[in-house]
């Protein structure tokens, strides 16, 4: 599978270059999902048990604990888009851990 918008992840290790535990668990993220070949939503979840769908247009956030950081990625074909990734504390004043709030933030961004 590929991933699209990498940059934002690239970003994200670049701002906590001195967590080396973070850097490898995204590092993990994005080898799992390159490495993907999910047809289904219940194929993400055996691979990533980290990995909630809060829209069933194919969005998902991907809570990694050892940061709390939050990823949200968009599945389509044989594509995963990072859309949006940030620490717990930003995704909580962004998203309020509502998925209305999340669905009207997705349709803000024109991405639904």
């Amino acid at each position: 599978m590929e991933l699209l918008r990498k940059n934002k992840l690239t970003k994200l290790k670049k701002k906590n270059r001195g967590n080396s535990k973070l850097i490898q668990a995204i590092d993990k993220l994005i080898k799992d999902i390159e490495g993907a070949d999910w047809k289904q939503k219940t194929d993400v979840k055996s691979i990533r048990p980290d990995a909630d769908c809060v829209h069933s247009d194919g969005f998902y956030f991907f809570d990694i604990n050892i940061h709390r950081t939050m990823i949200m990625l968009v599945f389509e074909d044989d594509e995963a888009t990072v859309v949006w990734a940030g620490s717990h504390a930003e995704y909580d004043q962004t998203f309020k851990g509502n998925k209305t709030t999340i669905e009207k933030w997705l349709r803000n961004q024109q991405l639904i």
